[in-house]
């Protein structure tokens, strides 16, 4: 892995993690097209940039965290069944970040949804009668939580997931998305400081020195990544709650179709993907 491969994953990831199209999704298909093998670093490296990209969250929404410890506590509620799932499935979930196949999948998936997600759940007009729902009660962060436990196959999309199982909840579209990006802050920590627990259980196994643990190569790589994908994603964030405010998912759900129908059709005619 390289500086280069850094930069590009970090690109992607800041473009996509607040998007309907799975970001960790991309970054697999990236890294498969400019052939970067799967070590135990690169898989810590597509975790830890991800804190990067929340952080535009708090630059972006900083005075909803002073808001009461009610907020918090739906927050945590929304965040317990990710936890649940992550630790029973920890090594599942790992040997998923290895398919390519599997987020081709998941991506054609999670597009048809979205083509039809507006229709199943139009948003209701306060002129008619309607009271669409802009702040989540526990019972419904709780289930916008379950709906986040889809996202641990790769492909799916944590913020596609979220932001559904905001809209079966009632939330309008632009509620639904914010709780999404407030909802990725713990949970992209907690999976972060996971990884890294378990990267430096595994070098200690080997009898590497924590002091050790990362090279001062890998090190600027991490610093690179979080920088590049925290301004990146900065920018998406802001342009995506106003159009998905305005015109829906319908968009997001005809490029998933696309994106994951070719990247099918390159696996099933034994292509080449790392072709950069």
């Amino acid at each position: 892995m390289t500086y280069w491969h850094a930069l590009l994953l970090a690109i992607v990831e800041g473009l996509t993690e607040f998007l309907p199209v799975s970001s960790t999704g991309h970054m697999i298909i990236a890294s498969a097209l400019l052939g970067i093998p799967a070590t135990p670093f690169f898989k810590l490296y597509l975790v830890v940039i991800q804190l990067g990209a929340i952080l535009s969250v708090f630059v972006v929404y900083w005075k909803r965290f002073f808001q009461s410890i009610d907020f918090y506590l739906k927050l945590l509620v929304a965040f317990l069944p990710i936890v649940l799932v992550g630790l029973l499935f920890k090594k599942h979930i790992d040997a998923l970040l290895e398919s390519v196949t599997t987020v081709a999948v998941m991506l054609v998936i999670g597009g048809v949804v979205l083509l039809f997600i507006d229709r199943w759940f139009p948003q209701e007009d306060p002129k008619e009668g309607g009271h669409p729902v802009t702040n989540p009660s526990f019972k419904e962060a709780l289930m916008i939580g379950l709906f986040q436990c889809l996202a641990v196959v790769p492909g799916t999309s944590r913020s596609a997931a979220t932001i559904i199982g905001g809209l079966t909840q009632k939330l309008t579209r632009r509620a639904a998305a914010e709780f999404a990006f407030f909802l990725a802050m713990p949970t992209m920590a907690a999976a972060a400081v996971k990884d890294v627990y378990d990267y430096y259980k595994e070098a200690k196994a080997q009898g590497i020195d924590v002091a050790h643990l990362f090279s001062g190569t890998e090190l600027k790589m991490l610093a690179l990544g979080n920088v590049v994908a925290f301004v990146v994603a900065l920018l998406a964030i802001r342009l995506f709650v106003g159009f998905v405010a305005r015109y829906g998912f319908r968009a997001f759900g005809i490029y998933r179709i696309i994106a994951g129908g070719i990247l099918l059709i390159m696996l099933a005619l034994n292509l080449p993907l790392n072709v950069l």
